[in-house]
């Protein structure tokens, strides 16, 4: 491991000062490429994304910032929360970034056959694979009794996911805790908050409860986390006299979509006015 180490830092040149002998570090070309990647992001999943000191990796969003090339607004939702955009400055230097790069591999790429260029990029695939595997840490789904730290955490993090406008305060996940046949489920991996979905009574004949906020870390997919979380959901909907369990999405959620249908949801007519809900289904439990 040490050994290919020492190669690929050495061919990429990534022990320069400068990346691509250009006019930014490797860590502030990387925060450049990871904000241009995923518009809307927060500094706080930057950090955890990049695995980087709080202090360091905010004093390197101040200098960009500065340099008018990461634009950062206070967040709606969280006024401690910062999220993150290239401008059009910033944007143009990534375009720059990621052309530079492409040159560097193909350089590295031109002596190569096609059979070695395959294999090279199937072996780099494995490895990426082996090393990228979760680790195999116990699931965990708890149900709450009241509000937490975590569940505004991980309930922050899908509202910025998907883009939600209507978000529930804290003081409204309480009173979903607290009412009849509803609650709120926490998927742990160890002792980190990777996943949650919640369940809200809807006034109806007869008894139906509402799907609401199904949400899985990328990081932590693979666990069938998703399924844990619905079946804790459902078992006790059911032991609470619920009969159907409804929920609303949009047509771009493809695979929460194929989830649903696997899981026995079938399409019906809308039944709330949430505006950004563009698809409606439901599961009868009993």
């Amino acid at each position: 491991m040490r050994e290919f180490n020492r190669l690929y830092t050495t061919r990429l040149g990534l022990l320069r000062k400068r990346h691509l002998d250009g006019e930014f570090s490797l860590t502030e070309a990387r925060i450049l490429y990871e904000i241009g990647a995923n518009p809307r992001l927060t500094a706080s999943s930057l950090r955890s994304t990049l695995e980087l000191d709080a202090g360091y990796i905010s004093r390197l969003l101040a200098m960009l910032t500065k340099r008018k090339l990461v634009l950062q607004t206070a967040s709606k939702a969280d006024g401690r929360e910062r999220l993150l955009t290239l401008t059009a400055k910033g944007e143009d230097r990534v375009t720059h970034l990621n052309e530079k790069s492409a040159e560097q591999i193909k350089e590295m790429l031109a002596d190569l056959g096609t059979i070695d260029r395959d294999e090279l990029v199937s072996s780099l695939t494995k490895v990426r694979s082996i090393l990228n595997q979760p680790q195999r840490l116990p699931v965990r789904i708890v149900r709450l009794t009241k509000s937490s730290k975590d569940a505004l955490q991980i309930l922050h993090e899908y509202y910025e996911a998907v883009h939600v406008v209507q978000r529930d305060k804290p003081e409204a996940i309480q009173k979903i805790i607290d009412e009849a046949a509803s609650g709120v489920w926490l998927a742990y991996l160890g002792a980190e908050v990777v996943g949650c979905v919640v369940l809200r009574r809807l006034s109806s004949d007869p008894p139906a409860s509402e799907c609401k906020r199904l949400y899985v870390k990328p990081a932590a997919r693979g666990h069938r986390i998703a399924d844990k979380l619905l079946d804790a959901q459902e078992e006790f909907a059911r032991s609470h006299g619920v009969d159907w369990i409804y929920l609303d999405s949009y047509d771009d959620l493809k695979a929460a979509i194929a989830l649903y249908e696997r899981r026995g949801y079938v399409r019906c007519k809308r039944y709330n006015d949430n505006p950004q809900a563009t698809l409606f289904m439901r599961k009868r439990i009993r």
